[in-house]
């Protein structure tokens, strides 16, 4: 039998950075091609030599569009890479506006740090560039769901739908007589936007996130305690001011603000989505009806609900208009954006609240939030958080340990080798223990740059 490996280059003891390398008969397919994000020390992992030379790769395959399974793209062809990103076509959609904006917002910070004088290398230069990113939607080729696709070199793959964000699928490759399966990010099952993530029957190998492998989200409505926070700080004069990911939970968000308002509920409160890239992500929800629960109709009385900001001078406008309100902006993990202007004029209130609604990297200031940060560094000062901080775990995109369980459940068979990825440590050894608990499956927890033979 051919001689093959997997060699995981990146979310192996962290969350991001998702790059899974697979080797066999002198070819190389690549699963996910993301960005690092989080501490110093992660994010540098950016700036380093892909550990294979990228013209030698024969094939990309992404999970989903979120920047750590797709952000490195761009800077992979920038270095040599010729072949195909191969995805769902919504994946495509939202990569057409994530990945360019990603360069401009590099170039941007880049300028800015020439301007500024403290940035430790001289010049400061992005990772990767608007035009360059632009260019490398040339490359990108849809792979519809459910389909076994044949991608060249023996290879079959087929992607099924994993819930998460649009477009999102779980991987299925087949390959020189063996079939390694890799789950990306797994949604939340009942999603009231999304559909479950679909099953697979079987796998010789099994790559699994562990995101959430230690913990379990809040019972409750999501959408009844979010407009308990908004009707609690409204009632006293407050904004709810909430860092959202562009992609996927700002739209969930409105979802279910749109559901309180059509129950009676905050029918005074007006909504303000300030994110040019979370309004562009909502128009390809529209494109792709097939892919979710929200209908034409709906879509319609959401968007006529929200009060989209598009122009920097209408965001500012918003920072110092004390009307009561809604404020979803990005990014996600307040690490850059028109968040943190946001930020800055309404933390120091004690009537306004920051609502933290997902996933938080360590090192990030929405983590520093939820551990209850006393100040957060916001353009070079120290911002003082007086606000009430709350946080709707069940609003998260990913699987908790339970239906990462219940997925799990619809194997037929065990694999041969479950690879746990995409964890911080504690959650990625919690998933193991359990899974070797109740399903006597064998796992291994990848470090950095490991290779296993398959």
């Amino acid at each position: 039998m051919t001689q093959m490996s997997l060699t995981c280059m990146g979310a192996a003891g962290t969350v991001t950075g998702s790059r899974h390398l697979i080797e066999a008969d002198g070819k190389r397919i690549l699963l996910d091609c993301g960005m690092f994000q989080g501490r110093r020390d992660i994010r540098t992992r950016n700036w380093e030599p892909f550990p294979v030379a990228p013209y030698s790769i024969d094939k990309v395959v992404l999970s989903h569009a979120h920047m750590d399974h797709s952000g490195y793209v761009p800077r992979l062809i920038r270095d040599g890479y010729a072949g195909e990103i191969l995805c769902s076509p919504p994946t495509v959609d939202l990569c057409g506006i994530l990945l360019p904006d990603s360069g401009y917002l590099q170039e941007r910070d880049a300028e800015y740090a020439n301007r500024k004088k403290f940035s430790r290398h001289e010049p400061a230069l992005p990772l990767y560039t608007e035009d360059e990113a632009e260019a490398s939607m040339e490359r990108f080729r849809e792979v519809e769901f459910g389909i076994e696709t044949d991608i060249g070199h023996g290879a079959q793959l087929k992607l099924r739908r994993a819930g998460h964000i649009l477009g999102a699928a779980t991987v299925e490759l087949k390959w020189h007589g063996r079939t390694i399966a890799f789950s990306g990010d797994l949604g939340r099952y009942d999603d009231p936007v999304l559909f479950d993530p679909d099953p697979i029957g079987q796998a010789d190998y099994l790559l699994l996130e562990t995101t959430y492998g230690d913990r379990l989200h809040g019972q409750g409505d999501p959408g009844e305690l979010l407009a308990d926070i908004v009707e609690r700080t409204t009632a006293r004069g407050g904004t709810v001011v909430i860092p959202s990911f562009a992609v996927g939970r700002a739209q969930l968000l409105t979802y279910y603000l749109w559901k309180m308002k059509k129950a009676g509920r905050l029918q005074s409160v007006p909504v303000y989505l300030d994110s040019p890239m979370a309004i562009n992500a909502s128009a390809i929800l529209r494109r792709h009806f097939g892919d979710h629960r929200i209908s034409p109709g709906d879509a319609d009385e959401i968007g006529d609900m929200v009060n989209y900001v598009r122009e920097t001078e209408d965001s500012k406008t918003l920072t110092i208009d004390k009307m009561p309100k809604v404020i979803i902006s990005a990014s996600g993990m307040a690490t850059g954006g028109r968040i943190l202007h946001h930020l800055k004029a309404y933390a120091p209130d004690p009537r306004n609240t920051i609502v933290i609604s997902g996933f938080q990297a360590p090192g990030t200031p929405g983590a520093m939030l939820v551990a209850g940060a006393d100040t957060l560094r916001i353009h070079g000062r120290n911002v003082p958080i007086q606000a009430e901080v709350e946080e709707i775990s069940m609003l998260s995109a990913h699987a908790d340990t339970d239906e990462l369980m219940r997925w799990l459940g619809g194997f037929k068979r065990p694999p041969r080798q479950t690879f746990l990825v995409h964890g911080e440590p504690d959650s990625s050894q919690a998933m193991r223990e359990r899974i070797e608990r109740e399903l006597g499956w064998s796992c291994a927890i990848p470090g950095h740059l490991d290779r296993f033979e398959l």
